[in-house]
């Protein structure tokens, strides 16, 4: 194993660069990746899905679980610091390692307490931090109690291993209350109240093992069946509602002593009360606009943290919007993108692809970031470079199939 005590910030030796070893290989390790090669850093990935996309950027892939704890200590081995951009890695086999003072970023109790929803919840709220009331579920005869406790609609949730709405069903009726018991059988779950928020914002913040916090602006999201669609920055909201989230996550991250770059979701009533929704370790994608329209991204902000250098205090250069690219209802398979030249003629647009080798239904492949001088400059840029691409069976594949609705999801 490399020696914890070398040192990680301040001298980078061409000779010996300092290893980045990132647990997950998907768009999110790559941009970290990328981010990290831009300033010689060598990376190492660790993803079960040989040439996932990070692999293409990164300088190594460990082909493996992200749970697989021999993987995991091998990765330990080749490089400097562990980091992860996934909530699904052990983190168990990460607390081995912070034990024997190897530096893992964020800490393996702070990745513990987030990765399962009741646990994170529960942790806020004991720490003061406004959350919906929530509670978790016992039977099918305690769910049907519980939402007559919190009304309908509610919030039932896997606590666990989901994201991307695969783990969230939300019972409109008395009538889906058996329906959504069975979606979630055998798994632990809770239930939430529904919130009938005005806005749905979040926020990137960032803190070093140094105690150094900084925050990026708060953001306006749209989703659709759970998924992020768009990120709108900044969001259209007050500026005393901009200050309570501004405050509230800055909050989560001194009580959770994370170190690297969080987002957190919230929900922003319509009195103007902020409440955290979820919160995730690891970049994020409504912090994708940061490439384009911030002084720094929040990639370099999460590699400045887990390094212990000194963050950046980030600055809004222009206002700005980001589309998601989301695999088609109509098939699944290898896929090609059409639309290049209609989407490369609209101003300030940056397309992103992230290399996944099948697309299927709600699936993320990429995504559009446009900048303007106003909001509604940069949202309309972002939906007309959008609605340019299009996602089509590969010309050259005989494997691609029609689907005939639903379909998987991923982060």
């Amino acid at each position: 194993m490399v020696s914890p005590s070398k040192k990680t910030n301040d001298t980078l030796d061409m000779d010996r660069p300092t290893c980045v070893g990132i647990i997950g290989g998907g768009q999110l390790g790559k941009m970290i990746a990328h981010e990290a090669r831009r300033m010689s850093f060598r990376v190492i990935v660790l993803d079960p899905t040989d040439g996932c996309p990070a692999a293409r950027v990164a300088d190594e892939q460990i082909v493996a679980d992200f749970k697989d704890e021999s993987a995991i200590m091998k990765l330990a081995e080749k490089c400097d610091v562990l980091t992860y951009e996934i909530e699904l890695a052990n983190s168990s086999a990460l607390r081995q390692l912070e034990e024997r003072s190897y530096p893992v970023r964020p800490a393996p109790e702070t990745l513990r307490i987030i990765q399962n929803k009741h646990r994170q919840k529960s942790f806020l709220k004991e720490h003061g931090i406004a959350v919906p009331d929530f509670a978790l579920v016992k039977s099918r005869e305690h769910l049907e109690e519980l939402c007559r406790k919190f009304g309908l609609p509610a919030v039932l949730k896997a606590t666990e291993d989901s994201y991307d709405g695969r783990g969230n069903y939300v019972i409109k009726s008395r009538s889906d209350i058996q329906k959504a018991y069975s979606y979630f059988e055998g798994r632990e779950m809770m239930i939430e109240r529904f919130i009938p928020f005005s806005k749905e914002v979040s926020i990137m913040v960032a803190r070093n093992p140094s105690g150094q916090i900084e925050s990026f602006p708060v953001v306006e999201n749209v989703h659709k069946n759970s998924i992020l669609d768009t990120t709108v920055a900044p969001a259209r909201i007050s500026k005393k509602v901009e200050l309570r989230a501004t405050r509230m996550a800055k909050k989560a991250m001194e009580v959770l002593h994370g170190a690297g770059i969080f987002g957190i979701e919230m929900f922003v009533t319509k009195r103007g009360d902020v409440m955290i929704n979820e919160i995730a370790p690891r970049v994020h994608n409504s912090g994708h606009y940061t490439n384009e329209a911030c002084s720094v991204s929040q990639f370099e902000q999460h590699l400045r943290a887990v390094l212990d250098l000194p963050l950046a205090r980030p600055e809004l250069l222009a206002p700005a919007a980001m589309i998601n690219i989301l695999g088609p209802e109509e098939f699944e398979g290898p896929y090609a993108v059409a639309g290049l030249d209609g989407m490369m003629k609209v101003p300030a647009a940056a397309l992103y692809i992230y290399g996944k080798k099948a697309s299927k239904p709600r699936r993320k492949l990429g995504h559009i970031t446009a900048t303007g001088r106003t909001v509604g400059e940069a949202l309309a840029r972002a939906r007309k470079a959008r609605n340019a691409i299009k996602l089509v069976p590969s010309s050259s594949s005989t494997t691609a199939t029609r689907t005939t609705g639903g379909g998987g999801q991923d982060k």
